[in-house]
């Protein structure tokens, strides 16, 4: 189209030169995360539990700034081991509270434990986290990935995000909604969000709907 440039359509050369989605805007942390983590389908239980712990520390915050305080968060929360982390008192919340290292947001903190729980019981009922949560990805033949920055930026939930939040909710998760889990859902590959053009993007599309892509988990 006459006119129309490169970030219009959602894609940024890099800081090595290569095309990505336009969130990355030549950031060498988000670059890497988006290559190696970003949009690429998640199995295992505890990476999905890790970012269902993450989003919930990211509300209000910035993306770039839980990934950088992403080792502490794994050091102070065991692992995000759900079974570890259930075990967590009121001692271990004080402990935390006072970790300059990490996010020191009670009512976070105190739901992160919460939802430690709440994923226990429902691994317990259900089998596997994983196995519950990919219920609720849509058929990737019917999901159209963005073609443009503002369609990207206009999808902050969907049908099965609400789905999915309801559903934790109704287990016991908390400060888990629509939109953050919309985010979840993008980074740990159920659905394809990245920007139609976007190499990774089209790694992901070529290995086929639900299939592990190399990396994943």
């Amino acid at each position: 189209m006459i006119g129309r440039t490169i970030a219009d359509d959602g894609l940024v050369p890099g800081s090595d030169g290569r095309m990505r989605c336009f969130w990355c805007a030549g950031d060498p942390v988000y670059e890497g995360y988006h290559d190696r983590e970003w949009g690429r389908p998640a199995y295992e239980d505890r990476a999905l539990f890790e970012k269902l712990c993450l989003e919930t520390f990211q509300a209000g915050l910035s993306w770039r700034l839980i990934l950088a305080r992403r080792a502490a968060l794994r050091r102070a929360f065991a692992g995000f081991e759900p079974f570890a982390l259930a075990r967590f008192a009121e001692s271990d919340i004080a402990r935390l509270l006072a970790d300059p290292a990490i996010v020191r947001h009670r009512g976070k903190i105190e739901a992160v434990i919460a939802n430690a729980r709440a994923v226990c019981g429902l691994i317990e009922r259900e089998g596997s986290l994983s196995a519950f949560v990919w219920r609720f990805a849509p058929d990737p033949a019917r999901h159209r990935r963005p073609n443009s920055r503002a369609e990207f930026v206009a999808r902050t939930e969907s049908p099965e995000s609400r789905a999915l939040a309801r559903a934790l909710r109704e287990r016991g998760f908390r400060f888990l909604g629509p939109v953050t889990i919309y985010a979840f859902m993008q980074a740990m590959g159920l659905v394809n969000d990245h920007v139609l053009g976007c190499p990774a993007g089209e790694v992901r599309a070529a290995a086929g709907a639900g299939s592990p892509v190399e990396g994943s988990g």
